[in-house]
């Protein structure tokens, strides 16, 4: 192994396990920290991790684990994959976490960059951008689990850290790795400015020899040049049987994505008080979805408000577990039951989904959508699976992903 990747959350890792099997490495996905060693064939290893919004303390061991099983499997660049936005709150988990690895590593400075140009995430001066909104502007405040009311990465690093956070701008961004490099401090955390792809691309050069990375899967772009791999496209074999769309995230791209597919496809909302006062089971809703003459949608996306108001009833823990377990228990049943394909939007969501599956490690296949590839489970019966971040794919993703599954991507 070459490079290892420690995911604060399941769509997270599928989105740079894709960045790096396009870069050309032969890369897999974990689903959480492996008991054994990693195939010899793997360049590129993902541990899945369901951390961003586990306690602390948690979080902390569990990364730590996961940095020395890779670091175990001979990987000899670690990245900390967290969300394009930043996805944390002024406790955690990004930072607490970040210098943990540090220490663990030795990695005196660590170069931090979530952004994500092709799906409109940037950093500029320091700031997250999503499409020409600042973070803090762009529905993310609203996030139910961690909403994001500061755009300026560097004081929502400081909040977390106790290291020095500080920061590298544009303009030294485009004059290339050698002037990132000089203005790199020498210890510290720091802020990397990334607008473009050829952005990240300057920075994974300057990134060579870097024992810990942090940001999203952009940051992956440039990297396995370093290990001269050439890029490519993952391959894949269709997968055919029925299909099934699970949704639990709130963003607004996948409320649009829902309202799109419910016009055609046969559809259930589940409402967290039903979940929480057990009048919606897993097995009444495996039963109904199997007799669905064409691929159905079960969801449990809802306004931020109403998610609020079901959190203040019976607790937010409570609510997340209710759902969580739910999803989980449900795609047990639905592959039991006979289905092939699963499509799940939601980081929480998806990480129940593999969770009830019983998933130890994905084949990477191509993508679905920016930062979402296809993924295979399994070799008996394959289970084709695509674990889709809330805010990713445009508003047909649902529709196109089945299809996609059992053709040729």
């Amino acid at each position: 192994m070459k490079i290892g990747v420690i995911a604060d959350d399941f769509t997270g890792a599928s989105d740079i396990a894709l960045t790096l099997a396009e870069g050309g490495m032969r890369a897999a996905q974990f689903i959480g920290v492996p008991d054994a060693p990693a195939p010899s064939e793997i360049e590129a290893g993902v541990v899945a991790l369901k951390s961003r919004t586990c306690p602390v303390s948690e979080a902390i061991e569990t990364s730590l684990a996961a940095c020395d099983w890779l670091c175990a499997q001979g990987a000899a660049q670690i990245i900390f994959k967290v969300c394009s936005t930043f996805d944390s709150t002024d406790d955690g988990n990004i930072g607490p976490v970040l210098d943990a690895l540090a220490e663990r590593l030795g990695a005196a400075r660590v170069i931090v960059c979530p952004a994500f140009p092709e799906n409109g995430r940037s950093v500029y001066q320091g700031h997250l951008f999503v499409a020409d909104r600042l973070l803090n502007e762009s529905g993310m405040q609203n996030h139910p689990l961690t909403p994001m009311k500061d755009a300026d990465l560097r004081r929502v690093l400081a909040r977390q850290s106790h290291r020095a956070v500080g920061h590298v701008p544009a303009l030294t961004v485009m004059q290339g790795p050698e002037a990132i490099r000089a203005a790199l401090p020498a210890d510290g955390h720091v802020i990397v400015d990334a607008i473009r792809d050829a952005d990240l691309m300057e920075i994974g050069k300057a990134a060579k020899g870097e024992s810990l990375l942090c940001g999203g899967s952009g940051i992956a772009l440039g990297l396995p040049a370093n290990f001269d791999a050439t890029s490519g496209t993952p391959d894949w074999e269709a997968i055919k049987g029925p299909g099934v769309v699970l949704s639990g995230s709130c963003s607004i791209a996948t409320r649009a994505q829902v309202a799109r597919f419910r016009i055609t496809a046969p559809h259930r909302e589940v409402t967290a008080e039903d979940i929480v006062d057990g009048r919606t089971r897993a097995g009444g809703l495996a039963d109904w979805a199997i007799a669905q003459p064409s691929a159905p949608l079960i969801y449990s996306s809802a306004d931020p408000e109403v998610v609020r108001a079901a959190q203040d009833r019976f607790g937010r823990e409570t609510v997340a577990h209710a759902i969580e377990t739910l999803f989980s228990d449900l795609a047990q049943l639905l592959v039991k039951k006979g289905i092939s394909r699963l499509v799940v939007a939601g980081g929480e969501t998806s990480g129940a989904v593999v969770s009830g599956l019983d998933a130890t490690m994905l084949q990477i296949g191509p993508r679905l959508a920016a930062g979402v590839p296809a993924l295979r489970l399994g070799t008996d019966r394959p289970i084709a699976l695509a674990l889709k971040s809330g805010n990713f794919g445009d508003e047909d993703f649902f529709a196109s992903a089945l299809a996609r599954m059992e053709g040729t991507p």
